[in-house]
């Protein structure tokens, strides 16, 4: 667990003006190392989600600021943003935004487009289990075989950075352990720093650091002394 690798500092976020305007998050500070596996836990409507954006390069702040490597991702203009989505960031999602008309390959083979020194598709696809299932469309694939491709399209960026929005919320229980238990694998492969948000406290199991976030601001940030092995948890 290195040092800071993302910092968020005294984040405000307000949505509209005047008296229609919302405070979906404010003073949120917290830090995460490089490597680590961050699971950010917290109910409906916590400000989860708009963390995740701003951490993305999805959305902007009101104020505070943003950190990636030293770089103050919060300074970024909408050109800078976009290069800073497109290299940076993997993202993986709730529902698995492929493309329905492309084979799992051709899915994956999509990060080429948008970097230059991507993985080979054919190699991550066989990382993440479907070596055998390359020829096939969304619509052929299981629930869980579709977020593997998900998965294999945002690694195969070499991302600094993976996001994932409830990447377990569509899936059955044993397809989500699976997903949870690649993504915890494929950190510890790459040395790739995973930020995970849920509103199930018991993915915090898995986790190098937790994040709670209530009512728009961090309530606690701790580091997990015990990590557990996504196969061992129950919920």
């Amino acid at each position: 667990m290195g040092e800071a690798f993302i910092r968020f500092e005294n984040v405000e976020k307000i949505y509209g003006s005047g008296e229609g305007a919302v405070r979906a998050l404010h003073d949120a500070s917290f830090t995460i190392g490089k490597g680590e596996i961050c699971v950010i836990v917290g109910p409906s409507g916590a400000g989860k989600t708009t963390l995740l954006n701003i951490l993305g390069g999805m959305d902007t702040l009101t104020s505070g600021r943003v950190f990636l490597n030293d770089r103050e991702v919060s300074a970024f203009d909408r050109r800078q943003l976009a290069d800073y989505r497109r290299r940076d960031i993997g993202f993986v999602f709730q529902f698995y935004n492929l493309i329905p008309n492309l084979t799992a390959l051709e899915n994956v083979e999509l990060a080429s487009q948008i970097v230059r020194d991507s993985l080979p598709a054919p190699q991550v696809l066989t990382d993440v289990g479907l070596g055998e299932r390359m020829r096939n469309f969304p619509a052929q694939l299981s629930g869980g075989e579709q977020q593997r491709v998900a998965i294999a399209r945002a690694l195969a960026k070499k991302p600094s950075l993976l996001l994932c929005d409830e990447p377990t919320g569509a899936l059955d229980y044993a397809t989500g352990k699976q997903i949870l238990a690649l993504l915890q694998d494929q950190s510890r492969k790459n040395g790739m720093t995973v930020v995970i948000i849920t509103h199930n406290s018991a993915l915090t199991a898995m986790a190098d650091r937790v994040i709670g976030i209530r009512n728009g601001t961090v309530a606690y940030a701790r580091l997990n002394e015990h990590v557990t092995p996504v196969e061992e948890i129950e919920w």
